[in-house]
C-alpha cells in the first residue's frame, strides 16, 4: 500500500508538470509511436521481398512484432533510467535518494516515470489483435491470463537486465556505453530466433534472453509446431531469476556507492 500511494503521488506529480506543457507531452507520444512504426514499415519492406522469414509468415511476425511492444512500452514507462549514471551518480542526487525511507530503486523508478511509453503499448495490443483475427487463431478462456503472466514476465526480464547494467554505474566510474548496445541488442527478440545461428540463439535465449520478451511467449499463441513454443512457460520464471539477479546487483552496488564527492 506504501509503493501504491507513492506510485499514486508521483503520478499526479508528473500530471501536473507535464500537463503544463501538453504540446511536448504529445510531441513525445507521437515520435514515440513514429519510431515504432518505422520498425513496422522495415518488417513489411523485407516480406515485399521473401513470402516467410525462417518459415514465419508476414502476419506472424507481425504479431511477435506486437507482442514485443507490449512489455517493451510498460517497462519504459517505469524503467527510465537512461540517465542514471549522469544525473545521480555524477551529480549526487543518490545521496537524495538514499536518506528517504521507500526502497531507493523504487524511488527512482517513480520519480522518472514516462507514462508516454504506454502508447507504444496499447498500439502494439491492436496490432495482436489485428493479426489474431486475420490468421484466424482461436481464442481460449486461458489465452488472456497466460498472456498477461507472459507479458509480466518479459517485463521483469527487461527490468532485470536493464537494472544490472545501470547499477554497473556503481562499480565503474568512467562512462559506458553498454546500455546502448543492450538496447540493439534487445531489438533481436522481436524476430524468429531460428533465422540466427546456433550461437546467437543461445545467448538471445539463456544468457541475455530476450527471446522470451517476444517471439517466444508469442509462439504459444500462433501454435508453433517448431519447439519454439514449448518454451513459453518459461517466460515467468525467466522473469523472476533475470529480476533477482539485477535486483542482487543493485542493492550490492548501493552498498558500494559512497557519495558525489567534493
Amino acid at each position: 500500500m506504501f509503493a501504491l500511494s507513492l506510485f499514486w503521488e508521483y503520478l499526479k506529480n508528473y500530471a501536473k508538470t507535464r500537463l503544463t506543457y501538453r504540446a511536448d507531452f504529445w510531441i513525445e507520444v507521437l515520435s514515440d509511436l513514429m519510431f515504432q512504426g518505422m520498425n513496422l514499415i522495415f518488417i513489411l519492406i523485407v516480406f515485399r521481398h521473401t513470402a516467410s522469414l525462417g518459415g514465419w509468415s508476414e502476419l506472424e511476425v507481425i504479431f511477435v512484432y506486437g507482442f514485443f511492444m507490449i512489455p517493451y512500452g510498460i517497462f519504459g514507462t517505469f524503467f527510465n533510467l537512461w540517465n542514471f549514471s549522469e544525473r545521480y551518480i555524477v551529480k549526487g542526487e543518490m545521496d537524495r535518494v538514499l536518506t528517504r525511507p521507500a526502497h531507493n530503486l523504487l524511488q527512482l523508478l517513480l520519480e522518472n516515470m514516462d507514462p508516454p511509453s504506454l502508447a507504444g503499448s496499447i498500439v502494439g495490443a491492436v496490432i495482436m489483435g489485428v493479426c489474431w483475427y486475420r490468421l484466424g487463431l482461436p481464442l481460449d478462456w486461458l489465452d488472456i491470463p497466460l498472456m498477461l503472466l507472459f507479458i509480466a514476465g518479459a517485463v521483469l526480464i527487461y527490468a532485470g537486465l536493464y537494472t544490472a547494467l545501470t547499477a554497473i554505474a556503481f562499480y565503474s566510474d568512467s562512462p559506458t556505453g553498454i546500455l546502448p548496445l543492450m538496447y540493439n541488442i534487445q531489438n533481436y527478440g522481436r524476430y524468429p530466433v531460428n533465422i540466427y545461428n546456433k550461437l546467437i540463439r543461445f545467448v538471445l535465449t539463456w544468457l541475455l534472453p530476450f527471446a522470451f520478451v517476444g517471439v517466444i511467449p508469442a509462439a504459444h499463441f500462433l501454435d508453433r509446431k517448431d519447439g519454439i513454443a514449448a518454451l513459453a512457460p518459461l517466460t515467468p520464471v525467466m522473469g523472476v531469476i533475470v529480476f533477482a539477479i539485477g535486483l542482487a546487483i543493485w542493492n550490492n552496488g548501493v552498498k558500494r556507492y559512497r557519495g558525489a564527492g567534493s
